[in-house]
């Protein structure tokens, strides 16, 4: 019986080493957008309800001693629309400032750094009057290489849905990060 016993002790005992590490995907996915410092530029297409293509530039800055990624979007040299990642506990957030004059926050649902995908979820919204209202519910990145990504807006309004695909191209790197 005390064989049984130590043995059980024995298994439990290794069964507690052998877990896996605390999972730092949101740490990884930020760092991996802070790595996206500097400017860059690409052709941006909407699909579904809304159709259009245009260019837009894209400047992304690291703040708050590296707390948070600050993304500037642009389209003619105006300044259109700005989402700002960060960690909240153990998740990776977003606040998008839209076109749309609302404030949706994310959260990001999928982090694949190993495939190149971070994908966001809609959380809640402010400056709203109603769920009609147009709005980003989702947002998709998918890392191609160091100067190659695309970034993709999940949008709907009035019961109708909308996806704003940019694929972006480095221009120039940012080497200084605040």
């Amino acid at each position: 019986m005390r064989r049984i016993l130590l043995l059980a002790l024995v298994c439990l005992g290794s069964v507690g080493l052998s877990e896996p590490a605390p999972d730092n995907s949101a740490a990884a996915a930020l760092a991996k957008l802070a790595s996206l410092a500097g400017e860059w530029e690409g052709p941006f297409e909407w699909t579904g309800a809304r159709t259009g293509t245009g260019r837009m530039n894209v400047a992304y800055s690291v703040t708050g001693y590296g707390s948070a990624v600050v993304e500037n979007l642009a389209v003619g040299g105006v300044p259109s629309m700005m989402s700002v990642y960060h960690i909240d506990g153990a998740d990776l957030r977003m606040t998008h400032y839209c076109g749309a004059r609302n404030q949706p926050r994310l959260k990001a649902r999928r982090i694949d750094l190993a495939s190149g995908a971070v994908d966001f979820a809609f959380v809640d919204i402010t400056n709203v009057r109603s769920a009609d209202d147009p709005h980003v519910y989702g947002v998709e990145i998918r890392f191609r290489d160091t100067d190659h990504f695309t970034l993709t807006f999940l949008f709907e309004g009035s019961g109708k849905k909308s996806r704003e695909q940019i694929d972006l191209t480095r221009v120039a790197a940012r080497t200084n990060a605040s």
